[in-house]
């Protein structure tokens, strides 16, 4: 198939792009710095210069090609639309990344929520997360009015090096630098809010599945285990040298220094079980657990 990417500087849109690269398709990725090109043809994918902001590339080049992966930017709806309108009446793939945290909460650290979604459980989104559930929404609508294969991927807290251009996951390397500065595996608030977490290898995996067989209009979690945060603060103190040693990150001083962010991404409880993945994909991920790849890896972010 001849697949474009989005994102294909960064760590998901890179790692699935190689992956797809390696698995036999034909690739293409939208890349804003020409000084990329070299990287890109290099892994065997094709660049094509531009931003999402370019909505005569972005249809030009959706029209050209069997799959449209948007991996850049979860949140950025003028480019959805665009793809939208271009594959409308297509039957082509159009698969867009969300994130788990449309289904997390407002914990900042102090708690674990009970609660574990399903791809389909109902759930009201947190405040900073409502347009990207619209937009992924958006998506799925399409799949089922306009005539497009469509797909919105929810991953969880992903570890494990890139499989394309150098490039580092979200999460997991803002807990590696406060750790650094406070000489201890460091998590927000009480440190007892979960995250589901995936390899980006098995990521990968699960995006060529959904491509070459998903249902229309289907959501997909990507999980394979879930862990504490004061779990990953003491397998990042183990990587680094510090003995175990864990320290709480006061809620209020991470969101000063990080925003809204830290609320959803290090702060929240997202739990969530991939479900359709497994049973409609017959998905089944292989790497280990991310307190054996924080502590073995020898990756510190």
């Amino acid at each position: 198939m001849k697949i474009f990417v989005t994102g294909v500087t960064g760590y998901i849109g890179g790692s699935v792009a190689k992956y797809l690269v390696d698995a036999g398709h034909e690739v293409s990725g939208l890349v804003r710095n020409p000084e990329h090109r070299a990287a890109l043809q290099a892994l065997g994918i094709t660049p094509v210069l531009g931003t999402l902001d370019d909505a005569y590339i972005l249809s030009e080049q959706a029209r050209a090609a069997d799959a449209v992966v948007n991996a850049a930017n979860s949140d950025h709806r003028a480019s959805v639309e665009t793809f939208i309108s271009a594959l409308s009446g297509s039957g082509k793939v159009l698969l867009h990344t969300s994130g788990s945290s449309v289904v997390g909460d407002d914990a900042r650290g102090a708690y674990e929520r009970p609660d574990i979604f399903t791809d389909e459980t109902p759930f009201t989104p947190m405040d900073i997360r409502k347009d990207r559930v619209e937009i992924n929404q958006l998506v799925r609508n399409a799949g089922v009015e306009l005539g497009i294969r469509s797909i919105v991927f929810c991953p969880t807290m992903i570890y494990g090096e890139t499989l394309g251009v150098p490039a580092k996951s979200d999460q997991l390397p803002k807990l590696f630098a406060q750790s650094r500065k406070y000489g201890a595996g460091a998590y927000m608030g009480a440190g007892v809010h979960r995250w589901s977490n995936v390899h980006i290898e098995d990521l990968a995996e699960l995006y060529r599945l959904a491509i070459e067989k998903a249902p229309s209009a289907s959501l997909f979690f990507a999980e394979n285990g879930e862990a504490s945060f004061i779990e990953i603060a003491t397998s990042i103190s183990k990587s680094l040298g510090f003995g175990g040693a864990i320290q709480s990150w006061p809620a209020d001083e991470a969101i000063a220094e990080l925003g809204d962010w830290a609320r959803f991404a290090i702060g929240s409880n997202s739990r969530v079980r991939a479900v359709n993945a497994r049973v409609l994909l017959g998905w089944a991920p292989k790497r280990e657990s991310i307190q054996q790849w924080i502590e073995t890896s020898g990756v510190q972010w």
